[in-house]
C-alpha cells in the first residue's frame, strides 16, 4: 500500500493537485496516496540530481516538497524526466509497469498545471513515451487447486470460529465475484441487500457497480453475518462487513497475509499467487468453465475497455486447444516420422541428382 498522503508535507501547488484528483476527478484515496507519492519522489530526484545528492541515499530520501512552487515546475525539463525513468529502471530495478505507473502521475501532474489550471507554460511530461510493458497472461488458479485452497481455509482448526468463517466468506466472495482487494475490504454491512441477493461495489474512480451474488456467497454470508453480529464493534467502524478481531474494518494487509498463508498451507505457494490473483481465477474459471461472455464479464470486473478483460480469452481456450488436435500432423509420433521413406521422397532425390 501507498503511504498515506500527508497534506502538511507537500507545497500549496502539490495539495491543490492532490485535492482536484480526490475531489473533481474522482481518483480514490489509495490513488491519490500512490499519485502523491510518486510525485514527491521525482521532485525528490530532481532535487538531489541539481544539488549533487546522490538520489540513493538516506539525504535524498530526507528532502522535502513542501516548499514546491510554480517557478519551480516551470523550471522541470524533459531530460529531467527520462534521467529519473532511467534511474528508476538502473538504480532501483523498477519493471516497466511500475515505471509508467511513475510516469503516469507525473503526466497527470503537469498535465493539472498546464492544462487545467493554466499556470505553467510548457508540460515537459507530454511527449515522454512510456516504458514498453511486457504482456504477460494472468497467473491463475486451476478449478481443483481453487477447490483445494477453499478447503483448505474451510478447515483451518488452528483460528478462532470466527476468524474461520470470516477468512472462509471472504475467499468465497474473492472466488465467485472477482472483487479487487479494496472492494472487498470496502463493504459495508448496508451495501448488501436485505435478501443477499447483491452487492454494492466502490470501485476504481469511486465508480459503483452491483455483483449479483450466487448460492455459495449467499451460504457463506449467512453463516458469517450473524457472528459479525456477535463481535465487540468500535464505533468508527459499525458498518463494516469484515472486522478485524478488535472490532475494526480489516485492512488490506491483513487479508493479504491471510491469502499467503493459506496459499502456502495449500501447496500453492511458490506460484506467484497472491490476492489479486484470485481475481484473475475468478475471471478465469467464470470464461473458461463457465461459458460467460467476455462483455458480461467485464460489467462483473468493473472494466472500463474491453480490452482489458480480453487477456481472460487468451488465457485458458478449449476451441484453440481443440484446433490443435485437428492439425493433420497431430498423431504423428516419433517412431511413426522415422518410418517416413515413401516413393515421393526418393524420387525427389533422384530429380535432385538428375539436375
Amino acid at each position: 500500500m501507498a503511504t498515506e498522503y500527508n497534506p502538511k508535507d507537500y507545497s500549496p501547488a502539490l495539495r491543490d493537485f492532490a485535492s482536484y484528483k480526490l475531489a473533481i476527478a474522482g481518483c480514490s484515496r489509495q490513488t491519490v496516496n500512490e499519485y502523491m507519492r510518486d510525485v514527491r519522489d521525482f521532485l525528490r530526484f530532481v532535487i538531489a540530481d541539481r544539488t549533487g545528492v546522490d538520489p540513493r541515499s538516506e539525504e535524498a530520501k530526507k528532502i522535502r516538497v513542501d516548499k514546491i512552487d510554480y517557478d519551480f515546475l516551470r523550471s522541470v525539463e524533459v531530460t529531467e524526466i527520462y534521467n529519473y525513468l532511467f534511474y528508476c529502471e538502473r538504480d532501483l530495478g523498477n519493471q516497466a509497469n511500475v515505471r509508467a505507473r511513475k510516469l503516469c502521475a507525473i503526466r497527470a501532474m503537469f498535465k493539472y498545471f498546464c492544462k487545467t489550471r493554466m499556470l505553467i507554460e510548457n508540460n515537459p511530461a507530454e511527449k515522454v513515451e512510456s516504458p514498453k510493458k511486457k504482456k504477460s497472461l494472468p497467473k491463475y488458479m486451476s478449478l481443483e487447486e481453487a477447490i483445494m485452497f477453499i478447503d483448505t481455509v474451510r478447515n483451518d482448526t488452528s483460528q478462532t470460529e470466527y476468524a474461520r468463517i470470516r477468512n472462509f466468506c471472504m475467499v468465497t466472495l474473492f472466488l465467485n465475484c472477482g472483487m479487487r482487494l479494496s472492494e472487498l475490504v470496502g463493504i459495508n454491512i448496508n451495501d448488501i441487500d436485505r435478501f443477499l441477493r447483491s452487492v454494492r461495489i466502490l470501485g476504481k474512480g469511486n465508480k459503483e457497480r452491483i455483483i449479483y451474488f450466487n448460492d455459495a456467497c449467499r451460504a457463506a454470508l449467512e453463516e458469517y453475518i450473524p457472528m459479525r453480529e456477535q463481535q465487540k464493534i468500535a464505533n468508527e467502524n459499525e458498518n463494516a462487513l469484515f472486522l478485524s478481531k478488535q472490532g475494526k474494518r480489516i485492512n488490506n494487509r491483513t487479508v493479504q497475509v491471510m491469502v499467503e498463508k493459506y496459499l502456502e498451507l495449500s501447496g500453492l505457494g511458490n506460484r506467484g499467487l497472491s490476492v489479486h490473483k484470485l481475481r484473475h481465477t475468478a475471471a478465469t474459471l467464470m470464461y473458461s468453465k463457465g461459458g460467460v461472455d467476455v462483455r458480461v464479464l467485464k460489467e462483473i470486473l468493473g472494466h472500463e475497455q474491453l480490452n482489458t478483460t480480453q487477456i481472460y480469452t487468451h488465457v485458458s481456450n478449449s476451441e484453440v486447444e481443440a484446433a490443435m488436435s485437428k492439425n493433420p500432423l497431430a498423431t504423428l509420433t516419433p517412431t511413426d516420422a522415422k518410418e517416413v521413406n515413401t516413393d515421393e521422397t526418393v524420387h525427389m532425390g533422384t530429380l535432385k541428382s538428375d539436375k
